[in-house]
């Protein structure tokens, strides 16, 4: 049977492109992310919001993502793929015009939603384009490259121009530019796509419409219970309770549901593959541990007073480090040349060995390149680690699985995400308390160095013209500016050694467990053959 063919004859054998339509089609999508993530102080501000409001408006998105991706293969399968893009870049613009004049947070929320299914349309038909662009043993090491790279940088190339924008006009400005690109890529798709690709069209029917709706309000309920947890004091707050029952049951029924209707969303019986399970775990626990790369850029903006645009120049190297290690990994994944555990180990250890750097040397006074080589280092370990765990994890299943890795896949980003949200605002309040605790213990006023150090202060206000009243007062909030700066730092040193601990036990289990499972089969078969027999 012909293969369908989707790009138009002028552009279908120009390689290069070919690659740089597809790019811009896979960024314009992602663009929701970064733009968002780098304008939420201003929409603090202009909703009256919360930063915890912000946060679950984040993960809303990645909500809507992984509600519609099992629905979106099937749609990628009867619409036609030019008019499909077409139709969800308009919709993202609208969308985009109704958030930028959007004055209610509720309101606000349900676009973030509605958003998150637009970015997982327009991304999984740029998926699919990019793996039809490949030969079939290369598709998977070089698709996942390309398309887990993409979402790994794209938050920093987009800052290039929002920090820019930001900087010289309102933040509402943004959003022009957002509709912008995405009405400039609605042109590419006109020019470089044909109308009829010749695929086959297969019937929308039978589609789980029942099982979408119980997934997002579970997922939803999910974000809100992990990042409201904490803010409300948990389950004695009947609005935690509730969103903790809802994504129970709700999680219960939806793979319930899964079990017993003729074509479902995911396959359950992927869940009986150890690999798979193995895999699912160490994506986790890779997702949960890059997010401490967050805390660097809130170091060198927050307390190093770095600017945006030099904030997002430490963003591009660790961007550069990504791509490079990425090219490295897929080149010797597709040689054949060393194997998955290799890869993991030594980006596990790569990356425990950033957080151990920057648990040590966080001070509050660092330069640039103090900061620069750690920060690659994180971006070459994740470059060795994302691709190799995703062909692991999707690899393990056999092919009457279909697309369940994927899916499954994503629920555990988003999963890892969520955790790691409230893990690390939890660890940070439990950090900050603790340390805080420990200087009050000591600033009191038989403490010689505390009052040599206030009478300091007093002296500087003073020489500057301040009657004693306020030098007094400047003083005691100096003070107070310098332990909370120095709690965080220590805060920031324990969470970084927190998570260098743990993926330093992850890179020994994945070295020791084969040994242990060998040893293991060994006695156990010692122990079944008859004594005379040895």
């Amino acid at each position: 049977m012909r293969k369908p063919v989707y790009f138009r004859n002028w552009i279908n054998d120009w390689q290069w492109g070919v690659r740089i339509a597809l790019f811009l089609i896979l960024l314009v999508s992602l663009m929701q992310f970064g733009m968002f993530s780098l304008t939420q102080n201003y929409m603090i501000a202009y909703l009256g919001a919360q930063p915890e409001d912000i946060s679950f408006a984040l993960l809303l998105t990645y909500a809507g993502i992984i509600s519609i991706l099992p629905v979106q293969f099937r749609f990628l399968k009867y619409f036609e793929t030019r008019n499909y893009l077409i139709t969800n870049i308009i919709v993202a613009v609208f969308l985009n015009c109704l958030c930028m004049n959007c004055h209610d947070i509720n309101v606000f929320f349900i676009l973030r939603f509605l958003q998150g299914i637009l970015v997982g349309n327009t991304a999984a038909c740029a998926l699919i384009l990019i793996f039809t662009r490949l030969e079939s043993e290369r598709a998977q090491a070089i698709g996942s490259a390309v398309f887990y790279g993409t979402i790994l940088a794209n938050t920093v190339l987009i800052g290039l121009v929002a920090a820019a924008v930001v900087v010289s006009a309102d933040w509402k400005v943004t959003y022009y530019y957002l509709m912008g690109f995405q009405i400039l890529t609605l042109i590419i798709c006109l020019l470089v796509l044909r109308g009829t690709s010749g695929h086959k069209a297969y019937p929308l029917h039978q589609i789980d419409w029942a099982g979408f709706i119980l997934f997002s309000c579970t997922v939803a309920a999910f974000a809100y219970t992990m990042i409201y947890g904490s803010k409300y004091y948990w389950f004695a707050d009947p609005r935690v309770l509730w969103s903790t029952l809802i994504t129970v049951c709700g999680a219960g029924l939806f793979f319930y549901r899964q079990s017993i209707i003729k074509r479902p969303s995911i396959n359950i019986k992927a869940f009986k593959y150890p690999n798979f399970l193995i895999g699912l775990c160490l994506l986790a626990i890779y997702y949960g541990s890059k997010d401490s790369i967050n805390l660097v850029y809130n170091y060198a903006g927050g307390i190093l007073k770095w600017g945006t645009l030099q904030v997002i120049c430490l963003g591009l190297c660790n961007v550069g480090a990504i791509v490079i290690s990425l090219i490295v990994s897929t080149q010797l994944t597709l040689a054949k040349r060393h194997s998955t555990k290799g890869f993991l180990v030594a980006g596990f250890l790569l990356m425990a060995g950033y957080n151990l750097w920057m648990c040590f040397i966080i001070t509050p006074d660092l330069s640039f390149t103090d900061l620069l080589f750690p920060v690659m280092l994180q971006g070459a370990a994740s470059g060795f680690l994302f691709v190799p765990i995703i062909i692991f994890t999707v690899s393990s299943l056999p092919a009457e699985t279909g697309t369940t890795g994927l899916v499954v896949a994503a629920y555990a980003r988003f999963t890892a995400s969520s955790n790691s949200v409230a893990g690390f605002y939890n660890l940070q309040l439990y950090f900050n308390q603790h340390f805080k605790e420990g200087f009050l213990g000591y600033l009191t006023a038989d403490n010689v160095m505390t009052a040599d150090r206030l009478k300091g202060y007093q002296a500087i206000y003073a020489a500057k013209g301040f009657s004693p009243d306020q030098a007094t007062t400047l003083a005691n909030a100096v003070l107070g500016q310098n332990l909370a700066q120095q709690t965080q730092l220590l805060t920031n040193r324990a969470v970084f050694l927190s998570i260098a601990l743990l993926l330093f036990g992850v890179a020994m289990l994945i070295l020791m467990i084969p040994a242990i499972n060998k040893t293991f089969l060994h006695w156990n078969r010692r122990m079944v053959v008859p004594s005379g027999s040895l």
